[in-house]
């Protein structure tokens, strides 16, 4: 079987809507057959694709986001961020932000933010006036930090698979992360001041305020033991996703939310996120022994060295790729098909791999985002039950924001590479 045969196949039976893993596998079984090689080895090759100990971090923080999920922690969040800003014009559009912020340092995964949040977010700023498309829009918008912001779920699998150190990449996706939520707050900021009427101030309640603290105190200690506990190098990824897993439960226990029932759903709801995350690990580690064997990486890296010896050209171009590419495809198989073709060409472009980490998860969330086949629309549109064009005019002014700070990170790496810089993880 020929390269382009192969790759003809896995683009049929994606359109096909196969599973991606089982788009993987199906063609590279056939590439490993027609050239006589061992089925056993194929096999082999998909364990120890997934036979990884940082790779264990996966469904931990799966578990994380899931359980946060089924605690009730999105409302928690609502509630403080809506007492602390009542009198800001625009309130709610600033509470849905905040509790985006809040969400992404627990859950690790856009689809997960996005579908937590809608539930509790749109439905209160509909009532409140606020037009469903620029609800819809904010809510899925603000749900992309999650896979930014540590604990970033595709960032445990770029790690892994690029082996760049994974608290490194969590630091350097902190100031990317919020410049994502300045970007957005500033477009929020714009949108409330063309329409005053709809963002009215709320009155202050200061005993609300104070209650509404209490309760989301236990949430947001959560990054503090995630992050304190890998930067300082008491615990690895994988050992603090562990921590964040029984501290989780620790937390429903406490506030008396944690049923057996709801611990069921949430393992369930792991098990199967998990399971299609490993399997497409497996399977994208078989594809990778395919384009290894048909030397795709060095005709790749001669074919963009022909067009450019620019990092920053290259690294726009690849802007355009990844993001055609996150329109029709989630990040973990982009990122592992990916990775393992483009490390050898960035150390010729003397590009850093923690910077092309954050760029490259950026730019596949935003894809996610972008009509008409985006992920994160499809759940924010499921929850919603309303007319999916009415949320893609809601999305698109929001992709603005989201562009220029991906410009932005593109242009100057050093927004990427000062926090890992200065905590001495690279």
């Amino acid at each position: 079987m020929d390269l382009w045969l192969y790759i003809l196949l896995l683009v049929v039976l994606l359109l096909l809507r196969v599973p991606v893993a089982f788009a993987m596998i199906a063609p590279s079984m056939a590439y490993f057959y027609s050239h006589n090689l061992s089925p056993g080895y194929a096999i082999t090759s998909v364990l120890n694709g997934i036979n990884s100990f940082p790779l264990l971090a996966v469904p931990l923080f799966v578990f994380v986001g899931t359980i946060a999920n089924h605690l009730g922690i999105a409302t928690r969040l609502y509630d403080f961020a809506k007492a602390l800003l009542p009198r800001l014009p625009g309130n709610l559009a600033y509470v849905n932000l905040g509790t985006a912020i809040g969400f992404s340092w627990i859950s690790g995964s856009a689809l997960a933010d996005a579908a937590s949040t809608s539930k509790v977010q749109i439905p209160q700023m509909l009532k409140q006036g606020y037009p469903y498309g620029f609800s819809a829009g904010l809510t899925a918008s603000g749900s992309l930090m999650s896979t930014v912001m540590p604990p970033s779920i595709p960032a445990v699998i770029f790690a892994a698979t690029a082996a760049v150190s994974t608290g490194a990449l969590f630091a350097g996706s902190i100031l990317p992360a919020g410049l994502m939520a300045v970007g957005l707050a500033v477009y929020v900021a714009v949108w409330v001041k063309m329409h005053p009427g709809i963002a009215v101030k709320r009155p202050f309640d200061g005993g609300t305020l104070r209650h509404t603290s209490v309760r989301v105190l236990g949430p947001l200690l959560l990054p503090v033991i995630i992050l304190g506990g890998i930067f300082s190098g008491w615990f690895t990824p994988t050992e603090s996703a562990g921590i964040a897993s029984v501290y989780m439960l620790a937390l429903g226990v406490v506030y008396r939310t944690l049923t057996l029932r709801r611990f069921w759903l949430a393992a369930k709801d792991t098990v199967i996120v998990s399971g299609g995350i490993l399997l497409i690990l497996g399977a994208s580690n078989l594809m990778g022994q395919v384009l290894a064997r048909e030397q795709v990486s060095r005709a790749l890296g001669n074919w963009l060295a022909s067009l450019t010896d620019n990092p920053v050209v290259f690294l726009l171009l690849l802007n355009v790729v990844l993001i055609l590419l996150g329109i029709f495809l989630e990040a973990p198989p982009v990122i592992l098909v990916l990775v393992p073709i483009l490390m050898p060409i960035i150390g010729e472009f003397g590009i850093d791999p923690i910077h092309l980490g954050v760029i490259m998860i950026l730019n596949l969330m935003i894809g996610s985002l972008t009509p008409p086949v985006g992920a994160v629309l499809f759940v924010v549109g499921s929850i919603t039950r309303r007319p999916m064009a009415e949320l893609f005019r809601g999305i698109l002014p929001f992709l603005i924001p989201l562009g220029v700070v991906l410009l932005l990170l593109t242009l100057f790496p050093e927004i990427v590479t000062i926090v890992p810089t200065l905590l001495g993880l690279t």
